[in-house]
This record gives C-alpha cells, structure tokens and sequence, in this order.
C-alpha cells in the first residue's frame, strides 16, 4: 500500500475517474480516489493532484505520479518528510 523512503512516502491508489465528488474510500484491501474530472487530456490526473494537495496540505509541485500516468492504478510519490503529514497520509490512504 505505503512505502517511507528518504525523500517522502510513496502510495499505490486506485482512481475512479467521473465520479459524482471527489472522495477517499479506504478499504481493506486497497485505497480507491473518486474525482471528478473525466480522463482526458490528463484532466483527471491534474484533478486527482489538486484534490491530493488540498486535502493532505501538500504543495502541488510535491506530488508526483511515477507510475500509471494512463492507468487507473497509479502509484504517488509525496515529497514531504515532515513526519505529521507521512502519518496523516498513512492513516488517511
């Protein structure tokens, strides 16, 4: 699900794009993000950035997709290493 590495912590989600809200549904085996941009031209990945900054405190430019840019599998990387927010991340995702 998570791994801590020196530079921040590192999240496999799955993304629901389209969806109604934007929303966080954790369960016990994966975490799925709903947004509501449609995926094209990258909006929903834009969408998906903007969401996760807000909602974790986290610049923009510290969140980045390294892996499924076109998938709805992704796996982010959060550049932070303030320990609250690597916790508040871990127990939100």
């Amino acid at each position: 699900m998570f791994k801590v590495t020196e530079s921040g912590i590192i999240v496999n989600i799955k993304i629901s794009p389209n969806s109604k809200k934007n929303e966080i549904i954790k369960t016990d085996s994966e975490t799925k993000v709903k947004i509501t941009a449609q995926p094209i031209d990258g909006k929903a990945n834009k969408c998906l950035v903007e969401f996760l900054s807000k909602n974790f405190k986290v610049p923009k430019t510290s969140i980045k997709i390294i892996k499924g840019e076109t998938a709805k599998e992704k796996t982010i990387l959060f550049e932070t290493t303030d320990e609250q927010k690597i916790d508040i991340i871990k127990n939100a995702l």
